[in-house]
């Protein structure tokens, strides 16, 4: 057997001795696990990871490569990677590169031949903790130092979302949408545009003025990493434009929108990361849903607001979509957008297009 290269250690000081990929750096970050069967690339470039390290609970990663065109941001997002198996032969026509290659460029480290299971059981029973890939031949003593030393990231929106305003067109558009991008994923954009929308983005601490030059038909409130509360900025964007025009979000943005109707959020023992089924409450419908968040929106303090709960999750009951038909505001936990998939919920953006169409038509 050949020598271990690297070794994971948790908080919590367990460690775990595998073999290094990827960039060939130390790292400290928090650390999830995700339980997606497949969709590694979208994982690893969705802004919402920033400063996480990822444990993918399926043991094969990078059986098919990275294709260029399945990338959910320019460049890949993670602080790192735990896998059990670590593929450098894809198959698949479109690949471009390994996943391998692709972390190496992007300087991110990747530790493989852990034992996963164990690792994702401890989070699961534990809660999330922070964690340092590190050379083998750091002690757990000095990791844990590490660990104990390296400030909590901050401003984690101000690192993903764009500097400055840009646009995705379809021909023929229907409707003209500002998306304010906390960290949005490329494959929302395109659920737009696909529906008849010209969609512009805007980095997150953009004005009402600014946005209401644009003259939208309705904004979109992104996804994104870190504490909704950590957002004052676009709390009060939200609340200047209630009932004034069409809104929707998703995962941050669901959490934004309801600290602007007055509700209160709170940190997940280990969050939702992967696939889980969610309950529409209107129709009775479950979906398989896509999931990364590690906040959710309080229960009791949602019955106080003027939202409606529509969608919760089929096991831990939490809250997965929220509404105000008055005001026409809707928003989803989980990511409609299905990337990676299920492909369950993708019709949920047409909700939001019927919502342009009746104030259109008002």
């Amino acid at each position: 057997m050949k020598p271990f290269t690297k070794k994971l250690v948790l908080e919590n000081g367990r460690e775990f001795l595998g073999y290094g990929y990827g960039a060939s750096v130390e790292r400290v970050c928090e650390i999830i696990f995700n339980t997606s069967v497949v969709g590694y690339q979208e994982i690893l470039s969705d802004p919402s990871c920033i400063d996480q390290i990822v444990v993918m609970a399926y043991p094969l990663i990078g059986n098919y490569g990275i294709t260029d065109e399945d990338f959910e941001s320019k460049t890949p997002q993670v602080g790192g990677m735990v896998v059990r198996e670590c593929n450098e032969n894809p198959s698949n026509f479109r690949y471009t590169k390994t996943f391998s290659e692709t972390l190496d460029e992007a300087g991110i480290p990747c530790i493989a031949g852990v034992d996963t299971r164990m690792i994702v059981r401890i989070i699961r029973d534990e809660g999330v903790q922070r964690a340092a890939i590190v050379n083998i031949d750091t002690t757990t003593e000095q990791a844990l130092e590490m660990i104990k030393n390296t400030p909590l990231p901050q401003n984690q929106v101000a690192k993903v979302s764009s500097t400055k305003r840009w646009f995705s067109r379809t021909p023929n558009h229907k409707y003209d949408i500002v998306a304010v991008d906390c960290g949005i994923k490329y494959s929302m954009i395109r659920q737009f545009n696909n529906r008849g929308c010209n969609v512009t983005v805007v980095p997150y601490n953009t004005t009402l003025e600014e946005i209401m030059a644009f003259n939208p038909d309705g904004i979109f409130i992104s996804n994104g990493p870190g504490s909704p509360e950590a957002l004052p900025e676009v709390v009060e964007l939200i609340k200047a434009v209630e009932g004034k025009i069409p809104l929707f979000g998703v995962s941050l943005g669901m959490q934004l929108i309801s600290l602007a109707y007055g509700a209160k959020v709170y940190k997940m023992k280990c969050g939702h990361h992967g696939s889980a089924a969610v309950r529409d409450l209107q129709t009775g419908r479950i979906d398989m849903a896509s999931q990364n968040h590690g906040y959710v929106v309080d229960a009791e303090s949602i019955a106080a607001t003027r939202l409606q709960v529509t969608h919760e999750n089929v096991l831990d009951k939490t809250i997965e979509g929220v509404e105000c038909a008055e005001d026409k505001v809707y928003a989803l936990q989980f990511h409609p957008e299905s990337a990676p998939g299920p492909h369950d919920c993708a019709y949920l953006f047409d909700k939001f297009i019927k919502l342009m169409e009746e104030k259109q038509n008002a």
